[in-house]
């Protein structure tokens, strides 16, 4: 009687888990022990894989602990690693299709780490199948170890019905399609439930509870019977073992309650349910004799049923009542799926325990750019009034009109103003680097011309193909794969674009200082000739309008100082979120992101832009104190043309020495810009051509699937050899591009383990973008990008967003002061 079903394992291709996963380790944590434990623990995974699926399992538990260790590892590192973006694809067999004349067996490649899960669950639920199959069914410890694992089979197979449609994305090979596993549960649970029954009767349990059992097994065998009817994919022996089963069963429920009607004194509802019991043993001999052995149950209801027909026709005489007379036999189920809850080994331990989900580094990764804004603004805020005050000192020729009392002289503060422009290079230093800014764009826009062009000629591949083939190319359609990329490319194209109107805005500001800095870029004596002499006024001299203006000047100065100081403060904050993500993950299920980095933010710059606004509202005062008092001096001045044309020349030169430094930092700023952008262009391309290799490796794949098919099913040799002319040959993985990065060559392209995805999520938040070159933001704090988001996020600010609150303006036009006349 005890013949009962294993599932047979799946089988995997090698994969090799450590160069994609060690890659993404290198690329977003440093140098350091952190990052040595990640390569360490990648080097273990790879081998719990091996130990897992790269050899053949032993029936036995210890075999069994290792899948199961291997399966809750991957459920840890699934929300760890960003999966679809490392081009690391699972192949794996139908474990139920043997190939044919004409080819190997079914099998499905994606790039999927909720493929492989459900792959290695379906091993699990398949071993602990063939574990209990193993089991010596005639002592109590054997029973209990088959109806344990039994039930843990059909949970793993219930959970795969529950999860693998979501988790692939696409149609799955027939083994591990809702109904395939479905069926599977139920015939676990159904064999379960049996042991069950074989346990109740050893140990020589009541009747009518063993009788209840039994028909609920028989219950279960039944339905499973109905749902394996139509399933083609399954081993033939599996109907038949079914239909027998559920005869055997019913029989076994038939003899342990003809057995109690004999206790109630039933006698004719003894013989009639023995006679059931029979018709039901000889059922499953006559048609099922080769799957199962009846004879002893047979036997021991052939012996019960003469002796009850030998009492009933000597002593009781009672009526034999008809079967559908018979009252129903109860049901009792002590079975029960097992649920699927990680961790499943109680010897697990996460090889990754301290690297932080996917959901928390994008969290921290969001959160530091929320930092870097808030940082941006307050210093740029302060930066701008800086810049502000210049442009009004400058239009008011101070310091220089109190320096410039003789009218002959250089001004102490333009001498150091031209000394400051030639140590940082002059004029030569502006030209070159302008010069090299064409260079560096075209190098940029090559590098993504050539990433998008790869997408473009294989979605035209891909779209040909589908229009010869049909729905028998049933992949994911190029286009949908890569609409996140193309999407991503969109945006690095707009910052280039970006890039070159700031490029165009340097310039034309150069062009219109360029004869001032040149003139400051000369020694003392050609400067000095350069600007016109004027009338001395030199008893302007210790009057009380110069020397209120001076004190407003110290005051102004000493304003300027507390906003560098506030700036270093602001510099100075460090602090992470990581432990504050991690807790509402834990507690929440889900980040709140903003509300929570927003809070933060308060508390830690609160203070110094309550500090900022007093400084700027301080400088406002003085400012308008300032030109209040100028106009009182130059009143007192003597007005003629000479003096006039001096004041303007030294305002001018004031004036090109403030643009010099603006320009020189937008330029590096710009360079920076540039030479950042390539490094995460390159990996941008190696992302396009990683899963361009891996769509044309599908593609072959797919293509000799096809053919497959046809050779089975078409009867038309023409239609074959057509089908065979349309297989390109396989292309060599394009290489990224050659321009090599200004600061370090880049990694090679990962290779890919096979065909790609059924969907491309992005890889959100591991590279940083340079920061938007703009030439009115202030370039010395480094402002990261904002990542590539999906559709209803923040994208990439190339340039000052729209809805800015504090813009950056050009120095002030002289002919239009910042602050009224009076």
């Amino acid at each position: 009687m005890a013949t009962f079903i294993s599932v047979p394992l799946k089988k995997s291709s090698e994969v090799d888990l450590v160069k994609p996963l060690s890659k993404f380790v290198t690329a977003t944590y440093p140098p350091g022990e952190e990052q040595t434990e990640y390569l360490r623990a990648v080097e273990e995974l790879n081998k719990l894989r091996k130990s897992a699926l790269g050899r053949p399992l032993d029936k036995h538990e210890s075999s069994l602990e290792i899948l199961l260790r291997y399966y809750d590892q991957l459920c840890a590192i699934e929300p760890k690693f960003p999966f679809p973006e490392l081009c690391l694809t699972f192949t794996w067999k139908d474990a139920f299709d043997k190939g044919s004349l004409f080819g190997g067996s079914v099998k499905l490649a994606l790039a999927s780490v909720g493929y492989e899960k459900t792959c290695v669950l379906f091993n699990v639920g398949a071993l602990a199948s063939q574990i209990a199959s193993e089991q010596n069914l005639d002592n109590d410890e054997g029973l209990k170890t088959a109806a344990k694992f039994y039930q843990l089979a059909s949970g793993a197979f219930a959970h795969i019905k529950d999860t693998v449609l979501s988790a692939l994305n696409r149609e799955p090979t027939m083994d591990i399609s809702p109904e395939t596993v479905g069926t599977l549960s139920q015939i676990m649970l159904s064999q379960a439930q049996e042991v069950f029954v074989l346990k109740a009767t050893a140990d020589k349990m009541k009747d009518a509870i063993v009788a209840k059992l039994a028909n609920q097994a028989a219950d279960y065998y039944g339905d499973a019977f109905k749902q394996c009817q139509y399933k083609e994919n399954l081993p033939k022996e599996v109907l038949p073992v079914l239909a027998a089963k559920h005869c055997m069963m019913q029989a076994t429920a038939e003899l342990h309650q003809s057995a109690l009607a004999n206790q109630k004194k039933k006698f004719g509802e003894e013989i009639a349910r023995l006679q059931h019991a029979t018709e039901l043993v000889k059922t499953a001999a006559s048609r099922y004799d080769e799957y199962v052995n009846v004879k002893d149950l047979s036997d021991k209801i052939n012996r019960a049923l003469t002796a009850a027909k030998k009492d009933n026709d000597f002593i009781y005489h009672d009526r034999v009542p008809e079967v559908k007379d018979l009252e129903h036999i109860g049901k009792a189920s002590l079975v029960k799926a097992t649920a699927v809850q990680t961790p499943l080994s109680q010897k697990f331990s996460d090889l990754f325990e301290k690297m932080v989900p996917m959901a928390v580094q994008q969290s921290v990764s969001a959160a530091n750019s929320r930092k870097a804004d808030t940082v941006n603004r307050l210093i740029g805020s302060m930066r701008e009034a800086t810049n502000l005050c210049n442009g009004v000192l400058a239009s008011l020729n101070l310091p220089a009109a109190l320096e410039d009392l003789s009218g002959d002289a250089v001004p102490q503060s333009i001498l150091e103003k031209s000394r400051a422009v030639v140590q940082q290079g002059g004029l030569q230093s502006i030209e070159q680097l302008i010069k090299d800014l064409p260079e560096l764009l075209q190098r940029n826009r090559e590098i993504l011309d050539e990433s998008l062009k790869m997408l473009d000629d294989e979605e035209t591949t891909d779209n040909e193909l589908r229009a010869k083939f049909n729905q028998r190319w049933n992949r994911t359609p190029s286009g949908d794969l890569y609409k996140p990329l193309r999407a991503e490319g969109n945006n690095f194209r707009s910052v280039l674009d970006k890039a070159v109107q700031a490029d165009q805005v340097v310039k034309e500001r150069y062009t219109t200082h360029c004869e001032m800095i040149a003139l400051l870029c000369k020694p003392e004596n050609e400067l000095s000739a350069a600007i016109p002499s004027a009338n001395p006024a030199k008893t302007l001299q210790g009057s009380e309008v110069v020397n209120v203006l001076r004190a407003q000047l110290a005051q102004l100065d000493e304003v300027k100082r507390e906003r560098e100081v506030l700036e270093g403060e602001v510099k100075s904050v460090t602090f992470d979120m990581t432990t504050k993500f991690l807790t509402a993950l834990a507690q929440d299920g889900a980040i709140n992101e903003e509300a929570l980095t927003a809070s933060e933010l308060e508390t830690r710059y609160g203070s110094h832009t309550q500090r900022a606004q007093q400084n700027l509202r301080r400088q406002e005062e003085l400012l308008s104190q300032i030109q209040v008092s100028h106009q009182e001096f130059s009143a007192l001045k003597q007005s003629n043309s000479e003096a006039n044309n001096r004041e303007e020349v030294l305002k001018k030169l004031a004036s090109a020495h403030d643009s010099y430094i603006e320009i020189s930092s937008n330029i590096k700023e710009g360079t920076k810009f540039y030479n950042d952008l390539t490094e995460i262009l390159l990996k941008f391309q190696n992302k396009c051509s990683d899963i361009v290799f891996a769509r044309k490796t599908e593609r072959d794949e797919l293509l000799k699937y096809v053919i497959h098919r046809a050779l089975l099913h078409s009867t038309s040799h023409h239609t074959i050899c057509r089908l065979m002319s349309s297989n390109d040959k396989p292309q060599a993985k394009p290489q990224p591009s050659t321009n090599p990065p200004p600061v370090a060559p880049p990694t090679g392209p990962s290779q890919a383990q096979g065909p790609p995805y059924p969907s491309y999520q992005g890889y959100p938040g591991y590279y940083q973008m340079p920061v938007a070159y703009n030439p009115y933001a202030y370039g010395q704090f480094n402002m990261p990008y904002m990542p590539y988001q999906a559709q209803g996020q923040a994208g990439y600010p190339g340039g000052p967003p729209a809805q800015q609150t504090y813009p950056y303006p050009q120095q002030p036009p002289q002919q239009q002061p910042y602050y009224p006349q009076q």
